[in-house]
């Protein structure tokens, strides 16, 4: 990989620089070329490396700040205030930026796209730590996290260390941060890879959400492969339509390099379209289908899994081979996340052995489909937050439970509303006994939301369905009243140990509520 390596895999924008010597509107009269890009990767390259940020209230003097046009504020708004902060570069975008400039000997720099020169610049300023790291990514709706988790389990099993960014944590081998978003910003990854890399970490595995895709955080990043899981509906609220929901996960593997793989799912839909995307080779992967990768189920029951995993590294199927896998993670679609993760080790380099006793060797992943058991009740915590992965949930569970299955979950806040009755419908097919409760409300009213969950029941009355508004009363709710060999799944929050209610954020964790009321119901019964 080339040190300045971003620019072989993404159009290299055109700069050109204007210094300002008064408080004035910029206008093109003014403007004049300087330097080339390529100047001010070796500038930020060089041992005494300019400050970069796009938060003005970060900037220091002889800085480098970064206007960047976010969802909620356009950097180019503050511009004067990084100037007035010190900055003495600015990096605006040619298509966002208004260009008050106020002070003296500030450097504008225009940019096609400055969140991707933001990225670029992040890895040149931090000696391009990226490059010394195998890259692999994983992007869809749902399964992210677990198949994150997965790959490192087979790396680390393999032995090398393998550093993880995802919606959990930022695992870097000399720390780990608790996640805030699922794929942070460009300089909180190349902060984070920096780390790995002393580490001694040799590979990276990543969570790429289609908003850091959408908003090019991960320009810069070349990597050796990447998984798509699947696409459901969620997150409209950011992409509006799903085509914009696909094209932003797409971006992943249209920036993949034709020595790259994409590991794609043969039974998604839309894997066919992010296929004719990529330069990239193609592993497809599926259960009980012809494919690169494949999974014949064994068994499967409430402890775990056991699947034939087979392989074929030429697409042959006189070259496949097969090896056994045995999972504690529950359910068909789970099937499906290890194979992706298979696909990305694979690619990778591992052999298929190797590759399957890692996979074997993760025995949980925090808050997806985490099991506690006391006296024969049994609760599951799990972070499904969309219809597509409730019915997941729920369709696994239903096939091995003996008594009734009962879900308590909720919607979040200020996020896709159209979700919101489908879940209901989910949940009102697949589940004996039905729990709405309140999941981040964030600065929606939660009888509001909770009303729109409501809608998508085709029978509101049921004698089945109970609305608790209290995530910790409807907790304990459902654990006091279920039965034994009943099912409890507690859905929506899974490892979050938070709620978030207007603006504030307030100790929250559905495991440890849920454990409590475990306890006292086992003290209650002695």
């Amino acid at each position: 990989m080339d040190s300045l390596l971003p620019t072989s895999i993404y159009p290299k924008p055109q700069f050109f620089i204007a210094i300002i010597f008064l408080p004035a509107k910029i206008s093109k009269s003014f403007l004049w070329e300087l330097m080339t890009f390529d100047d001010l990767l070796n500038l930020v390259s060089s041992a005494k490396v300019p400050d970069i940020c796009a938060d003005s209230r970060l900037v220091k003097a002889g800085g480098v700040f970064v206007a960047i046009t976010g969802t909620i504020f356009d950097g180019h708004d503050f511009i004067d205030r990084a100037a007035a902060r010190g900055a003495k570069y600015i990096v605006a975008d040619k298509r966002g930026a208004k260009y008050e400039i106020p002070g003296t000997g500030c450097e504008i720099i225009l940019v096609e796209d400055s969140a991707q020169s933001a990225a670029i610049l992040a890895q040149a300023s931090r000696g391009n730590p990226a490059s010394k790291l195998t890259n692999l990514a994983v992007t869809g709706t749902n399964g992210k996290t677990t198949v994150a988790y997965l790959v490192r389990s087979v790396v680390q099993k393999a032995g090398p260390k393998c550093g993880l960014v995802g919606t959990i944590v930022y695992d870097t081998g000399l720390a780990s941060y608790q996640a805030d978003l699922t794929t942070p910003d460009c300089f909180a990854i190349a902060d984070r890879q920096q780390q790995m890399v002393k580490a001694g970490s040799k590979y990276m595995v990543i969570e790429a959400s289609s908003h850091a895709l959408a908003q090019n955080r991960l320009a810069g990043i070349k990597f050796k492969a990447a998984a798509f899981t699947n696409l459901a509906g969620d997150h409209l609220d950011y992409h509006k339509t799903k085509a914009e929901y696909l094209n932003a996960k797409t971006k992943l593997f249209s920036s993949l390099s034709t020595d790259a793989a994409a590991v794609l799912n043969k039974q998604s839909p839309e894997a066919k379209q992010v296929a004719q995307k990529t330069n990239a080779k193609i592993l497809w992967y599926a259960i009980d289908e012809p494919a690169d990768i494949v999974a014949h189920i064994e068994s499967m029951d409430i402890n775990g899994t056991a699947f034939v995993l087979e392989y074929s590294g030429q697409s042959s199927i006189v070259n496949r081979q097969s090896s056994i896998v045995t999972t504690s993670l529950l359910g068909r679609y789970n099937v499906s996340n290890h194979l992706a993760a298979a696909g990305l080790c694979l690619a990778a380099g591992f052999d298929l052995e190797t590759v399957a006793a890692g996979l074997s060797a993760l025995k949980a992943v925090p808050g997806r489909m985490e099991k506690l058991d006391r006296e024969g009740v049994s609760v599951f915590i799990d972070y499904a937050h969309s219809d597509d992965a409730l019915e997941n949930a729920l369709s696994a569970l239903k096939t091995f439970c003996r008594g009734t299955l009962i879900v308590v979950f909720g919607c979040g806040g200020d996020r896709d509303r159209t979700k919101r009755p489908r879940m209901a419908g989910v949940a009102e097919k697949l589940a004996g006994f039905v729990i709405v409760t309140s999941d981040n409300p964030r600065t929606e009213r939660p009888a509001d939301i909770i009303s729109e969950v409501v809608a998508g029941f085709e029978n509101p009355d049921s004698q089945t369905l109970i609305v608790e508004p209290d995530r910790k009363k409807a907790i304990e709710l459902a654990i006091k009243t279920a039965a034994k060999e009943d099912i409890v799944l507690i859905a929506g929050k899974g490892h979050e140990d938070y709620q978030l209610i207007g603006t504030q954020k307030f100790d929250f964790c559905d495991k440890a509520v849920a454990v409590e009321c475990l306890n006292k119901r086992l003290q209650s019964s002695e």
